[in-house]
């Protein structure tokens, strides 16, 4: 473990990522629902943003959702399994930071993945599924420039890649791709606002929702697979601040 300040969480008079939860009474699949708010909430922080170990702790995320420890330990033991959280012995648990190889790796399986989604997408899916890939976008124009709106154009990318996995009508492929667009939506997010990353961005959204609708299955895949590469080379090689 490095010698850098460590952050435990959750805790509320601190600086940093903030991991925002809120207690629910106990239901017959609340196990399953404290898996869900946890991954959400860990998703959700700003890791790459701050230099400080993130730390959490099972006794005060059970206080704070009204739990016992056990479902917390439980939901905790499957993100170890999916590399959101590593438990590290007489310390606690920490949220993982990929490194900037494990990052790229991931991103030319998702691209590899994804062009997939867009060949079955142009082989099956209707005209109106397609058309609400177009509907994300459209508060976006020259008044309502992605660039000067990088928080609300991050969500809107993301919202875009999982609509396009969804419609896809791939369970399996849904399943694999999930994990790895979150494990990287903090770092598309920190990049979205750069080297007018973002006006790229919607331009080739825009193309690749062409190709969809006029059935371009060779085209929509390379053009899927091709933004999503565009990431990885952002980060090969304007990254520095980001990893260790």
């Amino acid at each position: 473990m490095s010698s850098k300040s460590q952050t435990r969480w959750p805790v509320s008079d601190k600086t940093g990522p903030d991991l925002v939860l809120e207690p629910f009474a106990a239901e017959p699949n609340f196990k399953t629902r404290i898996y869900a708010m946890l991954k959400q909430a860990i998703t959700g922080m700003d890791i790459y943003s701050v230099s400080e170990d993130t730390w959490l702790d099972e006794r005060q995320l059970a206080e704070r959702l009204g739990v016992s420890r056990t479902p917390i330990r439980e939901a905790l033991a499957m993100l170890e399994q999916q590399g959101f959280v590593k438990s590290v012995p007489r310390r606690g648990i920490i949220v993982l930071r990929k490194t900037k190889r494990e990052v790229i790796e991931m991103i030319h399986i998702w691209a590899a993945l994804e062009s997939m989604a867009a060949r079955l997408i142009t082989l099956n899916a209707g005209k109106t599924d397609i058309g609400r890939l177009r509907k994300i976008f459209e508060k976006f124009n020259d008044g309502h420039a992605p660039e000067d709106y990088p928080s609300e154009y991050s969500e809107a990318n993301l919202l875009f890649h999982q609509t396009l996995i969804q419609m896809a009508g791939a369970p399996i492929l849904q399943e694999m791709i999930e994990d790895i667009v979150l494990h990287v939506r903090g770092i598309r997010k920190m990049t979205i606002g750069r080297h007018d990353r973002a006006k790229q961005s919607i331009s080739d959204h825009l193309a690749i929702i062409d190709a969809l609708e006029k059935r371009d299955t060779v085209l929509a895949e390379k053009l899927c697979r091709d933004h999503t590469l565009g990431l990885a080379d952002y980060i090969e090689n304007h990254s520095a601040d980001l990893f260790d």
